[in-house]
């Protein structure tokens, strides 16, 4: 891997180029959550109900780590775009151990804390116990997953993402091969049901860790950006990250802590509301694993452009990056809405999923024409370097979001197809990302 600058103006090619690495590993990693919901539906209706907030409760803590690697990433693609290659590592390396000390405090708060917290707001006895087994095992991942995070960061922000594709084959093939031995009890082992889920994701991440260290020593050169010099704790570059990674972390962790309650309310509906709340969420996650990499894409090559003096071609850049969006999305949205009940049976042979699940698969799907734009312009707003206003833009829509479930799921016990109207309102708030960007102020932002 060299350190050669790559084109000023970033044709769509080249954007689909860098994407499409970190799409196929994004995709490769959701089938994870395929293969625990596809397995957990045929365990039980608790376990498959238990897997989707015990999960989100993971992706809440995970997700501040993640917006943590976001702000260094934004930080190494502006120093990438500059060609100061040799300060890409200091701040790959502080990030490290600030992640390391991280996961260390979650996983105590997590073990301390997460069953009394989750027996004051899940009313199923059987979705409880269930969502514990699942916790205590799956903590142990936050050690791996966020360090592997720091390395994915790199990668899209030197904009060397073909890596992210052979490290996720590995972790997927990890998952489910044990995902069927632990889950039934295959090959000798005892059948451990969801707790089984949960070790098999905790295992394919450390090996998705490993497969990036071993990578990155044999095949980058490392030298060059100075990643592996690790002395002592740099508290000076340590806060300049934190200065552009608190706002991302708050970002992040709000927007799935929102998320956590959405499933909390429907949970609150029946085992079997969240039962299909669920699978719809696996199913239509695949979708959002597009717009995801797109996004991603557009954080790491606004920052790489600011780097490189063009500031005006940001807007431009990103209106590009929300069309090329689209062409993928829209084929894969129109072929789920024609054939719901396929998609469906892939996860659970239950009837009553299946039947009920329909409407509510319409409903998601339709919300990926405020989400595709919305998405992609708030990370956008992030790769200016201005994450504060990208928190406050997130805030608006997390608030109102949350707001509107409380309202049309709590007070007025709307049935599971309305409660996923959520979406296209914190969509829709999320908007205002545009206004932000054709505002201008983030061009006088110093990274």
């Amino acid at each position: 891997m060299t350190t050669k600058s790559k084109s000023l103006h970033f044709s769509n090619r080249e954007i689909i180029k860098i994407t499409l690495p970190v799409l196929l590993s994004l995709l490769m990693e959701q089938l994870i959550g395929i293969t625990d919901t596809a397995y957990l539906g045929r365990v039980g209706e608790a376990e498959l109900g238990a897997s989707a907030i015990a999960g989100v409760f993971y992706l809440v803590i995970f997700m501040l780590g993640f917006g943590f690697s976001i702000g260094a990433q934004v930080i190494m693609a502006r120093r990438n775009g500059e060609g100061d290659f040799k300060a890409i590592g200091p701040v790959f390396a502080q990030g490290n151990i600030f992640l390391v000390l991280m996961a260390s405090f979650f996983f105590l708060a997590t073990s301390m804390f997460a069953p009394r917290l989750l027996g004051h707001i899940i009313e199923s006895e059987k979705v409880y116990q269930a969502s514990l087994s699942y916790l205590n095992w799956r903590i142990y991942g936050y050690f791996f997953a966020f360090t592997a995070a720091m390395f994915r960061a790199f990668y899209v922000a030197t904009t060397n993402t073909r890596i992210l594709i052979s490290n996720s084959l590995v972790m997927v093939l990890t998952n489910v091969v044990l995902n069927y031995v632990l889950i039934f009890g295959k090959l000798g082992f005892p059948e451990l049901g969801i707790a089984g889920a949960a070790m098999a994701s905790s295992i394919s991440e450390a090996v998705s860790l490993i497969f990036f260290i071993i990578y990155t020593k044999l095949k980058t050169d490392y030298k060059a950006y100075d990643l592996f010099r690790i002395n002592t704790i740099d508290f000076k570059l340590l806060r300049s990250i934190l200065g552009v990674a608190v706002w991302i972390m708050l970002q992040q962790g709000l927007a799935y802590l929102s998320w956590f309650y959405f499933f909390v309310a429907i949970e609150h509906l029946g085992e079997t509301p969240l039962a299909i709340t669920n699978i719809v969420r696996s199913i239509t996650t695949i979708i959002f694993m597009f717009l995801s990499a797109f996004a991603s894409t557009a954080s790491s090559l606004i920052s790489n452009l600011i780097g490189l003096g063009k500031q005006d071609e940001v807007l431009p850049l990103s209106n590009r990056i929300v069309g090329l969006c689209f062409l993928f999305i829209l084929p894969l949205v129109i072929l789920m809405a024609i054939f719901p009940q396929q998609a469906l049976a892939i996860y659970t042979d239950n009837p009553t999923h299946i039947t009920q699940g329909v409407v509510v698969m319409w409903v998601m799907l339709s919300s990926f024409l405020l989400s595709t734009p919305g998405v992609i312009y708030e990370f956008s707003v992030s790769g200016t370097g201005d994450t504060r206003a990208a928190m406050l833009l997130a805030l608006s829509s997390i608030v109102i979001y949350i707001i509107y479930i409380y309202v049309i799921v709590e007070q007025l016990h709307a049935d599971v197809t309305i409660a996923w109207t959520a979406d296209h309102v914190y969509y829709l708030v999320l908007m205002l990302s545009y206004v932000y960007l054709r505002m201008g102020h983030w061009k006088r932002l110093k990274v």
